[in-house]
């Protein structure tokens, strides 16, 4: 189950835009609830037996969607007792299935505070894009690998592609539209929890009406006002969230395996959440096994494609390392509830072994953070640009002494409001979170891959460890693990 809310600073706050969140899906009891129905992720030993489905059928289930790829099923149920009418012969693991979800109130609600865009002489946004600059040393990495190539009949050839597992893509984006080359959409009708209703199904339908995806490619391959860490890279867009930005753990899961079959080179996911092997509620035990389980088994299916997977750390300004406090941070966040945390709290999916785990680095400091992130000896593998909202509010933590310029600029919907700026439907916002730095990580990822595509996940993370900008404590660190990291060291080598 992954956390439903911040701690109080962060509430009071509110100032991490777009983080993830998640909250708990229903698992009452009572009578006036028993008739609601509920999905569960069903994880088997191996591959789908064949009597599944009667399996299924006969304790009150009704498949939503089998992964066979991954030996799992997404199931729907109005049964209170269907987990213990299971047959349980063939399963591993089954539970309540999880939900993620973008943060409920726009950033725009608490700052208040727009930020007026000027171009540069050229029309462009390069000098405000600090990070992207930082990595790409100026803009000189693209000369070493941009991540494609031009092609004489115009268009670009891409060398590397990268799958963005979010929100969607605005396609027709003039700084996204070259490098644009289509995705899946996993979001059904009507939406997940149904408040969505202008939502069709469309499997070819990767609109982004959130606008968190649409900001995530511009990093990894913008080119135009503004610009990626590759501007010629390849992306895909594997649209997982609805437009109220809510995702269960299945449709997750699956869009993992859907890039891998594609034959993307990487995959982004900016989402970060946890889940637990013990809880209680009501007197009645709980666990998160099943979506544990089938994330390590996702992540797992794509590795062994060639995949290199990338994730964000998570927006909660927590030490992984402590777990005696992220039991008590999710006791707390909970308490409201009357569920009861005893277990091992796991962060998904970037703790799970195969993902490299990004936390977020800032414009003004080697040795700090950004305030939100989290951290952890053994968790971080490094870190990257997500912005803050600089060294005068870091310091005071006064609402009033916020830069919003510290934050990440980068492509936004244009037919979405643009709260991040003066301007409306420009196209370009301002964020900042742990969900702007693991796009940075998969964007070198990306141009790693179009240098060198015999590379593996493991040799493309390995030479992303070693050239990364030693912040922080020598050496590997709770904050910025082996470093901060770089597009332009990882292609020279130095």
């Amino acid at each position: 189950m992954k956390n439903k809310k911040r701690g109080m600073a962060m509430v009071a706050s509110s100032v991490l835009a777009m983080s993830l969140l998640s909250f708990p899906t229903s698992i009452h009891t009572s009578a006036k609830t028993q008739t609601v129905s509920k999905n569960y992720l069903i994880a088997y030993k191996q591959s789908l037996p064949k009597n599944y489905q009667t399996e299924i059928n006969n304790a009150g289930g009704e498949v939503v969607k089998a992964i066979p790829e991954l030996g799992a099923v997404e199931v729907s149920s109005t049964n209170p007792n269907f987990l213990t009418k299971l047959n349980t012969t063939s399963i591993v693991a089954a539970n309540v299935e999880k939900s993620f979800k973008l943060e409920d109130s726009n950033p725009e609600g608490a700052d208040g505070q727009p930020v007026t865009l000027n171009p540069d002489p050229n029309g462009t946004y390069w000098s405000s894009q600090w990070d992207i600059r930082h990595l790409t040393n100026e803009g000189k990495s693209y000369a070493i690998e941009s991540g494609g190539t031009k092609k004489t009949s115009g268009g670009v050839e891409h060398k590397a592609v990268v799958g963005i597992i979010d929100s969607g893509i605005d396609a027709g984006h003039p700084d996204l539209k070259a490098n644009f080359i289509g995705g899946k959409n996993f979001v059904p009708a009507g939406g997940y929890y149904g408040d969505v209703p202008a939502e069709k199904g469309i499997q070819s339908d990767v609109t982004d009406t959130n606008g968190h995806g649409t900001h995530v490619a511009g990093s990894i391959a913008g080119n135009g006002k503004v610009k990626g860490v590759g501007p010629d890279l390849g992306i895909r867009a594997y649209r997982i969230f609805d437009a109220s930005g809510s995702a269960p753990t299945g449709p997750i899961v699956a869009a993992i395996v859907q890039a891998a079959n594609d034959g993307v080179d990487v995959i982004n996911m900016s989402i970060g959440g946890f889940d637990s092997l013990k809880y209680y509620y009501e007197g009645t035990r709980y666990s998160d096994i099943a979506d544990v389980l089938l994330w390590k088994r996702a992540v797992q299916y794509a590795v062994k494609k060639n995949v290199t997977v990338v994730a964000s750390a998570g927006n909660d300004s927590l030490n992984y390392a402590d777990k005696k406090s992220l039991t008590d941070y999710m006791n707390a966040s909970y308490a409201d509830l009357g569920i009861q945390f005893s277990g091992v709290t796991i962060e998904v999916p970037g703790s799970t072994p195969g993902v490299i785990n990004v936390s977020s680095s800032n414009k003004w400091s080697s040795n700090k953070l950004a305030f939100y992130s989290n951290y952890g000896n053994g968790f971080i593998d490094v870190a990257a640009p997500g912005g803050d909202n600089g060294p005068v509010y870091a310091s005071t933590l006064d609402l009033n002494q916020r830069d919003f310029t510290y934050r990440a600029l980068s492509t936004w919907p244009r037919y979405l409001e643009a709260y991040f700026t003066m301007q409306k439907n420009e196209g370009y916002a301002y964020l900042h979170g742990t969900s702007m730095a693991a796009p940075k990580v998969a964007g070198i990822a990306g141009v790693i891959k179009a240098a060198h595509p015999d590379y593996t996940p493991s040799q493309v993370e390995a030479l992303i460890e070693k050239t990364a900008l030693d912040y922080g404590k020598t050496g590997h660190d709770e904050l910025y693990g082996s470093g901060e990291a770089n597009a332009f060291t990882a292609l020279t080598g130095k």
